[in-house]
């Protein structure tokens, strides 16, 4: 039930007391926005990492090479594996039942490209039609590579929306032919990618073209795979461990490499990575959370501390009350709704200027590891109401302490 009267004596308190009730609920209101703030830099954090692992399939496993660091078998360090396309066929021949999408890679880092009096010096990448979605890139115009282009050498290119731009200035592209390194290709499709215009900055070809027309022979530079989903996360993760595993000792076999030496070839999975990425920021956010509320915890003592010297300032009102007849619920109703009072309005207003700041500075803030941070406004909320529950408890042990005043002891007081 609506007392004005009771309104009216916690408006007169504060109106009494301005600075000590303002720092009192300054202490509980930079709590709730600091926590905030720290669980929306969290999610930040959860965001620019999901946007760096959007550049390629979210699953996906890379393999490349590099130089022997030991001997074996006879064989001396320092020798160079490369790569064949055979290394790719058995692979897919034996785990053909748990992969998704293949693709082995040629590439060339640097190749010169003109069409017209335009011209530009760009990456060049042969692969498998999979590849597109290897690495999570969309059409803008045309196709992509497909097994009609792969098995007979078709001089056909994707380009990237930079090569694009850069080549075309916003005309077709579509069935022009463009010159590289010296050879005329046809452009089926033009693509844009996660990544950016560094990914963009590239022209794609059947493998087999790439190889026929750069004397690669049997040559490849990379093999990337996705295996299938089993729908949950952690299974999908032992899965592409196993795959690893087993597909490092396989290759290393075939190439006749020491099984401890680590440099000669990389097998690393997307999923690994991402896991490792979340679990630290799994961390991070439980750093934040325990941050923001031991803030918060201080604020609540705060209003305790202030309820007491309340109470120690109304002892003979409280005695002059009991000695009239006031029950002890309401003694302690009475302290407990002022404590409740300053820690709802202050919650409020920490909450809302920790929203107000993200609405007008998250979307502008994109770096590489922080992107966008927000906060889950249901949890927000649910933060401030059991904030009012830790004040109503914070009030509570005060003013039962009130309500066990003898009225005597009360009138007594100095």
């Amino acid at each position: 039930m609506f007392d004005l009267e009771r309104w009216q004596e916690i408006f007169e308190a504060i109106r009494k007391n301005k600075l000590r009730t303002f720092l009192t609920g300054l202490s509980v209101a930079s709590g709730i926005f600091i926590l905030v703030i720290l669980l929306a830099t969290g999610k930040g954090i959860e965001n620019g990492v999901a946007k760096q692992f959007e550049r390629d399939a979210a699953s996906r496993i890379s393999v490349w090479t590099g130089v022997t660091s030991q001997g074996y078998k006879g064989l001396n360090p320092g020798r160079f594996i490369q790569l064949k396309n055979n290394d790719f066929d058995q692979t897919v021949l034996k785990y053909q039942d748990q992969l998704e999408y293949k693709s082995s890679i040629y590439r060339i880092w640097s190749g010169l490209t003109t069409y017209n009096n335009e011209n530009g010096s760009y990456r060049i990448e042969g692969a498998l039609p999979d590849y597109q979605f290897l690495e999570n890139e969309s059409m803008t115009a045309g196709r992509f590579i497909n097994n009609y282009d792969q098995e007979n050498y078709e001089k056909v290119a994707v380009i990237g929306q930079k090569v694009y731009t850069d080549l075309f200035k916003g005309k077709k592209a579509i069935g022009e032919y463009i010159d590289i390194t010296g050879i005329k290709f046809k452009v089926i499709g033009v693509f844009t990618d996660p990544g950016g215009e560094r990914e963009e900055a590239r022209i794609m070809m059947p493998l087999s073209t790439s190889q026929r027309v750069f004397n690669a022979g049997e040559n490849i530079r990379n093999i990337a795979f996705t295996l299938q989903s089993t729908g949950n996360f952690n299974r999908d993760v032992e899965a592409s461990n196993v795959f690893t595993t087993q597909l490092e000792d396989q290759l290393k076999t075939r190439h006749t490499i020491a099984p401890t030496d680590n440099r000669a070839i990389t097998v690393r999975s997307n999923l690994q990575e991402t896991k490792r990425f979340y679990d630290l920021n799994n961390m991070i956010s439980l750093f934040f959370w325990a941050v923001g509320i031991c803030t918060i915890i201080a604020g609540v003592v705060g209003v305790s501390n202030i309820m007491l010297i309340i109470v120690k300032e109304r002892t003979k009102e409280i005695g002059i009350r009991k000695a009239i007849g006031a029950e002890p619920w309401s003694i302690i109703w009475m302290i407990m709704h002022e404590s409740i009072f300053i820690t709802a309005i202050a919650g409020f207003l920490g909450l809302i200027f920790g929203l107000g700041l993200l609405e007008l500075a998250g979307p502008a803030i994109e770096t590489e590891f922080i992107s966008n941070p927000s906060v889950d406004f249901n949890i927000a909320i649910s933060t401030v109401f059991i904030l009012i529950i830790a004040g109503a408890i914070a009030g509570f042990f005060p003013a039962y302490r009130a309500a066990k005043i003898k009225p005597i002891e009360a009138l007594n007081d100095d």
